[in-house]
């Protein structure tokens, strides 16, 4: 039988705010964090929610139950200033769209924009319109422009109808009307709402790194929606916590047992996508640098962008606000490469954190046909945490 809960009652729901993050429970991530330790402590950074949440029981397709949405990320705000820009792709059973251009051109044009697989369609031709609203773009003549809005994508099929292709325009504009600078709400919510990391509950989770004054104390910021990882490769600060935990709060299946489930502990599934931002002065070479360093903070929490796995990951910088003009000369200032190891360091920093966090604000959810995906359980996290003498007290 198919219970229908009004959709305004269970975002709410949703919304309650997550005060205690990973280092709140003692994880001795290194690093020196921005105010916020989110992507928006790199300034002019906004991010915006929209989450989809209503029904429950069995799958009705176009009707749900559905446990989806959209995240989306502004280099400037609602200003339009391309910013320098590039892309890296791990393991490509994925998409991202836009990013010829980008490498083309060396230029984000657009909003950023994360949802589910059934849905990267939906979101860029609303993210265009958006754009057209919004007078987001610089005419090549007249009021003659172009873009290639920028939609990345991981599948939250298990727990949501993703062939019901429930974003719709409205959502898309919600999550960009209300992207804001400031704390970033983590978990299951925006593109994350039905994402599955390390065997529990993902989905969005963001942190940042500011570098010593002497490397120029430039802040880098990483937004991650995660939904990878098989649970024994689960690692935290080290801990290989993922061995300890493969039998604990199994994920539910309708049709397959535990056993099944784990029977391959080993299976990399699912994907990641990461977005960094940074106020550096860097062009798009240095910011392909950059994005390469993302899996190494990546594998930290135990990830190897596995055959069955779409890892994604684009960096933007914030810097030089005025350099982009189709039509005339523009100076420009740049970080030397020598002087690049600092901002290597905290993006392998921030990534490893990003992701950690979203799973220290997963919350148990229950989606189509009763499929069940558990919060981690953190009371016992922080037990094999103490075993291993890796708290800090």
């Amino acid at each position: 039988m198919r219970i229908f809960i009004p959709v305004f009652f269970l975002i709410t729901l949703s919304a309650v705010a997550q005060t205690k993050r990973a280092r709140d429970y003692g994880i001795p991530f290194e690093g020196t964090p921005g105010r916020n330790n989110a992507i928006t402590d790199v300034t002019n950074v906004t991010v915006g929610h929209s989450t989809i949440i209503k029904g429950k029981g069995d799958l009705v397709k176009g009707q749900g139950p559905v446990r989806t949405g959209v995240t989306a990320i502004l280099p400037h705000g609602k200003e339009f200033h391309p910013v320098y820009a590039n892309f890296y792709t791990l393991n490509g059973n994925g998409d991202m769209t836009g990013t010829h251009w980008i490498t083309e051109s060396g230029f984000l044009e657009t909003p950023i924009l994360i949802t589910n697989t059934g849905n990267v369609g939906t979101v860029r031709d609303a993210a265009w319109q958006w754009m057209d609203e919004h007078a987001y773009y610089t005419p090549f003549f007249k009021n003659y422009w172009y873009a290639y809005p920028v939609v990345a994508e991981t599948y939250d099929g298990i727990l949501n109808d993703i062939n019901g292709q429930h974003v719709k325009k409205e959502h898309v504009f919600a999550a960009l009307d209300s992207a804001k600078p400031g704390p970033v709400k983590e978990g299951g919510v925006g593109g994350g709402t039905g994402m599955i990391c390390y065997g529990f509950k993902g989905g969005i989770g963001t942190s940042s790194r500011v570098i010593s004054k002497e490397a120029g104390g430039y802040t880098v910021g990483i937004l991650v929606q995660a939904n990878h990882g098989g649970r024994s490769q689960l690692t935290i600060a080290g801990v290989p916590v993922g061995k300890h935990l493969t039998d604990t709060l199994p994920v539910h299946i309708k049709g397959l047992t535990s056993s099944a489930v784990y029977s391959d502990t080993e299976k990399e599934a699912g994907s990641i996508i990461v977005v960094l931002a940074t106020d550096a002065p860097l062009l798009p070479h240095q910011l392909m640098r950059l994005a390469q360093r993302i899996p190494l903070g990546l594998h930290r929490t135990g990830g190897i962008g596995g055959n069955g796995s779409g890892d994604i990951f684009i960096a933007f910088s914030t810097a030089n606000k005025d350099a982009f003009s189709n039509a005339e000369e523009k100076q420009v200032t740049t970080m030397a490469n020598e002087a690049m190891n600092a901002l290597f360091t905290a993006t392998i920093q921030a990534t490893e954190e990003a992701i950690i966090n979203a799973l220290f604000a997963g919350e148990t959810m229950e989606g189509i046909e009763g499929n069940k995906v558990y919060g981690m359980p953190k009371e016992k996290v922080e037990q094999i945490m103490k075993q291993y003498n890796r708290l800090i007290k």
